[in-house]
């Protein structure tokens, strides 16, 4: 066969995977939209996180509050912000556990990004309008949307796609949300001096509505590959217990390891990006220069994301399994680290960050996502999320502390203890490897007597 014909060329692989599978347009789609959506946002938050004023941030009355009491609120701003988002995904938790399991997936999928596009337009009359603490409102609300509606969206794909369908296709997937986080700080670096920020959010309200579209599109083939493999259909509420998911990671080992994994990983991202904060707030006066820069480096991280997804991810998933796409991120940020210990310059700092994202957004996350195929219901929509909200949120809150503390001693210091922090991810993800590979068959998996068996 000719190495040039469309059969063999990247894109003519791609147009027989659309042609293979139908719903891969509409899952391409709909994380394209995702992604590009909250990557608008995504360069706001972090102009506020890193805001010199905190005025911009907190209402005056919540700053008065830590001031009378000698504490200022200044000097703990990233402290404050993950200390109140794990406390809202405590509340939440609870909240989606009931939703997932009292209504049927037709109506909980929609009714989630619903009340974000409605939130979106209550946030773009608070900036037009210049509420006070609209900065700490924001922060909180975008940490939180973007937690549930990735981790959504993974568990209703693997309602749609058996796991060799995600091992060829998660790449694809992985790769239309790469060029969708792409476009949007693209959108917001050419809008946001232009426009201001509070149009910033209809930018993304209307991407996340094109999202509802692809879910009741999609809702087709998830309920075909349901009936065809005799599984409990995702069109009648699920039941069980709201708590369920984190009862499901204290019992079971490879939720345990799952959520180890993702703690660790969190736990090198949370350093880095407060020292890129610190940078940040040194280096740019104006939350749109600040906005400017976050896009800039989400630019980068993005199009390395891209260009693994593209060239390497499909082969490694498809090829090898999962092993090597868990294993090499872990070893890269262990390398990385290793630099910054000994020389944490900011330039080496932005470096490793984005080889840090990029490794976790091309490699890690997909795989991990493969392994939700192969269990039931409960694990997808409720251990996955659990692990992805309150697991994902009690490591930053648990780390962000931590770099307070270690960041005292100097930048050496703290990526010193990332240095073990990596290898303990590293670590996490070998253990993980070994009880996947006790996991039962897909076929097995969905049986309902199966649903919960690790070995």
């Amino acid at each position: 066969m000719d190495p040039s014909s469309p059969a063999t060329t990247r894109f003519g692989r791609f147009r027989t995977a659309l042609s293979e599978s139908p719903p891969l347009l509409w899952a391409f789609v709909y994380f394209f939209c995702l992604l590009s959506g909250y990557y608008v946002l995504r360069p706001v938050r972090e102009a506020m996180a890193a805001s010199s004023d905190i005025e911009a941030v907190f209402p005056p009355s919540l700053i008065a509050f830590f001031a009378s009491r000698g504490i200022a609120l200044s000097e703990f701003t990233l402290q404050f912000i993950f200390s109140a988002v794990f406390v809202i995904m405590l509340v939440l938790q609870p909240v989606y556990g009931w939703l997932v399991s009292r209504f049927p997936r037709r109506v909980f999928l929609p009714v989630i990004y619903g009340f974000f596009i409605a939130t979106l337009l209550v946030f773009y009359a608070m900036f037009d309008s210049g509420i006070a603490g609209r900065g700490l409102a924001f922060i909180l609300w975008i940490t939180v949307f973007n937690l549930f509606a990735v981790a959504v969206f993974w568990s209703f794909m693997a309602d749609v796609f058996t796991n060799a369908e995600a091992r060829k296709f998660y790449g694809y997937i992985g790769a239309a949300g790469t060029m969708g986080a792409f476009l949007g700080p693209v959108l917001t670096k050419t809008l946001v001096v232009r426009v201001g920020i509070p149009n910033m959010m209809l930018v993304s309200a209307f991407l996340f509505s094109v999202c509802v579209l692809c879910i009741f599109k999609l809702r087709t083939w998830a309920v075909a590959r349901e009936a065809l493999r005799e599984q409990v259909s995702g069109e009648i509420p699920m039941g069980g217990d709201v708590l369920a998911g984190l009862k499901l990671i204290a019992r079971e080992p490879l939720l345990r390891w799952l959520a180890a994994m993702v703690v660790m990983g969190v736990g090198v991202g949370t350093l880095l990006y407060n020292e890129q904060n610190a940078i940040a707030r040194t280096m740019f006066s104006s939350a749109e220069q600040r906005a400017d820069y976050f896009a800039t480096l989400d630019l980068a991280v993005n199009s390395l994301t891209l260009v693994v997804q593209l060239l390497v991810t499909r082969f490694l998933l498809s090829r090898f399994g999962i092993a090597p796409a868990l294993l090499i991120p872990g070893c890269a940020i262990i390398i990385g680290f290793s630099i910054l210990a000994a020389s944490p310059l900011p330039m080496m700092i932005a470096i490793v960050q984005v080889v840090t994202r990029a490794s976790e957004f091309s490699l890690a996350k997909p795989a991990r996502e493969t392994i939700y195929t192969r269990v039931g219901r409960e694990w997808r929509y409720k251990a996955g999320a659990a692990i992805d909200t309150v697991i994902y949120r009690g490591g930053d809150l648990s780390f962000v502390w931590l770099h307070k503390l270690l960041s005292a001693f100097g930048s050496n210091v703290v990526f010193g203890a990332g240095l073990l922090v990596a290898s303990a991810l590293t670590f996490s993800a070998w253990r993980l490897l070994r009880e996947e590979s006790k996991l039962p068959s897909e076929r097995a998996a969905s049986d309902p007597s199966m649903a919960t068996r690790t070995s």
